[in-house]
C-alpha cells in the first residue's frame, strides 16, 4: 500500500482526460483534482439523471429500479436525500457509536484469540453487515443474510442478475413487513415518511434501499482489508498511533485518500459537451475518477507514499458536491474504530497471504483492495485481551 503505481498520472499530467470504454460504449475519465471538483458541482452540465448509469459499470442487468437519491439532480435529489439523513447521521450518535465499538472490538479480540484471520469475507464483510444492522436500526440477526450475499450484492460470484433479484426479493419482503407493522426501522421509516405532501412509492422505497446495500458494501470491506494491510507492511504505523490515538483522525483520512476505494464515477451529459478536448455527444457518459484526483501530485505532496498525519487533506474519496456520500460518517466511524480497536488489543499485524484485487480495464489497471488477505494478528502486550 506505500508506494503503489499510479495508472493515471501520465494522462493527469499531459492531458487531464483518459479515453476510456466501458461495456462498449466510450467513457472519458476527468483526472485533475480541481476538474473533477469543479464537475462533481456543476449537475446541470454532467448530470446524475441518469438511472442506473451512475455506477460503472452501469447496472441495467442487476436491478430494476433507479437508485435514490444517488441517481437525481437538484431539486429532487435535495429533497430525496433529506427525507433519509437522519438514518445516516445517527452515526455520529454516541449511542451507536459505542455499539459500533462493541462490534468491532469483538471481533478483533476474537482474531487476536484466533490466531489468524482471512480478512476480507471473515472480518470485513462481517463487520460491514453487522454495523449496517445498527446503521438501520434493524435486528442484527439480519446481517447473517447480508453476509451471505457476499462482497458486493451484485458482482461477488454468481450471476449478477440472480444476486439482483434475490435482493429485490428481500427488500420487498422487508417493506411488507414495514407496512404492515411500522417501527423504528429504516424500512418503516421509508414507508411512512411523505415527500412533496405523498408517500413513496413502493419503487421510490426500493430505489433508497438498493443503494443502502450495494452502494457502500465493498468499498467499506476493500478500506477495512487495505487497512489492516498497511499496518501488516509498516510496523512502525501502530506504535505510532498508541502514543496519541488522536492521530487516528487523520491517519483514517489518509487512508481512505490513499486507498479509494470507489475508483470513479459515472455522470450524463445532457447536451453535447466538450470535456477537456474530448467530444462527448448528448446522452454520452463520462467518467470522474475519484482515485486520479486523490493522487494529484498538484494537491498532494508525494501522494504515493501514505502519511498518517496529512494535513490538510482534501481527499474526495467520499465524492463531493451535492452528492457527497450520504455513509461517509458511517464508513469513518467504521475504520476510526477498528483502529482505535487495533492500538488497543493489537501489538503488531502479520500478513501471512494476499491475493490483490485488480480492475483490469482497457485503458487502466489498478490494484485496489484484494480478494483475500490472511494475517496474524498479534496480542498488544501493554493490554492483554481479556477472555
Amino acid at each position: 500500500m506505500e508506494k503503489p503505481t499510479d495508472p493515471f498520472h501520465e494522462a493527469r499530467v499531459q492531458a487531464g482526460v483518459l479515453p476510456a470504454e466501458f461495456q462498449g460504449r466510450p467513457v472519458p475519465m476527468i483526472l485533475r483534482h480541481e476538474d473533477v471538483r469543479k464537475a462533481a458541482k456543476d449537475w446541470q452540465t454532467f448530470s446524475s439523471d441518469a438511472p442506473f448509469r451512475v455506477p460503472i459499470p452501469s447496472e441495467e442487468d442487476v436491478r430494476s429500479m433507479r437508485q435514490l437519491p444517488v441517481e437525481t439532480d437538484p431539486p429532487d435529489h435535495t429533497e430525496y436525500r433529506d427525507l433519509v439523513e437522519p438514518v445516516f447521521r445517527r452515526a455520529k450518535d454516541p449511542a451507536m457509536v459505542a455499539r459500533v465499538g462493541s462490534i468491532i472490538d469483538a471481533r478483533v479480540r476474537a482474531a487476536v484469540a484466533g490466531g489468524t484471520v482471512e480478512v476480507v469475507r471473515q472480518f470485513a464483510l462481517p463487520i460491514q453487515s453487522e454495523a449496517l444492522a445498527v446503521l438501520l436500526n434493524v435486528p442484527e440477526s439480519e446481517a447473517a443474510i447480508w453476509i451471505g450475499w457476499g462482497t458486493h450484492v451484485f458482482r461477488d460470484g454468481g450471476n449478477g442478475a440472480k444476486k439482483g433479484a434475490a435482493l429485490e426479493e428481500y427488500l420487498h419482503s422487508r417493506f411488507d413487513r414495514a407496512e404492515a407493522a411500522p417501527g423504528e426501522d429504516f424500512f418503516s421509516l421509508l414507508s411512512t415518511v411523505e415527500f412533496r405532501g405523498r408517500r413513496l412509492t413502493r419503487e421510490e422505497r426500493m430505489g433508497f434501499a438498493n443503494l443502502a446495500f450495494a452502494g457502500g458494501r465493498d468499498t467499506v470491506i476493500h478500506s477495512i482489508s487495505s487497512t489492516l494491510a498497511y499496518l501488516g507492511r509498516n510496523a512502525a504505523a501502530l506504535p505510532w498511533l498508541r502514543e496519541d490515538p488522536r492521530r487516528i483522525v487523520n491517519a483514517c483520512e489518509e487512508i481512505f485518500r490513499h486507498v479509494s476505494p470507489l475508483t470513479h464515477i459515472g455522470r450524463v451529459c445532457p447536451v453535447d459537451t466538450d470535456v477537456h478536448g474530448v467530444a462527448v455527444k448528448a446522452g454520452g457518459s463520462v467518467s470522474l475518477c475519484w482515485a486520479s484526483a486523490n493522487h494529484d501530485a498538484t494537491v498532494f505532496d508525494q501522494p504515493g507514499e501514505v502519511r498518517l498525519d496529512r494535513k490538510p487533506n482534501p481527499h474526495m474519496a467520499f465524492g463531493a458536491g451535492a452528492h457527497l456520500c450520504l455513509g461517509a460518517a458511517h464508513a469513518r466511524l467504521l475504520l476510526r474504530t477498528l483502529l482505535q480497536a487495533c492500538v488497543d488489543h493489537v501489538g503488531r499485524v502479520e500478513v501471512l497471504a494476499a491475493e490483490e484485487r485488480v480492475e483490469d480495464e482497457a485503458s487502466y489497471r489498478r490494484v485496489m483492495g484484494y480478494e483475500s488477505l490472511t494475517v496474524r494478528l498479534h496480542p498488544h502486550t501493554g493490554n492483554p485481551v481479556a477472555a
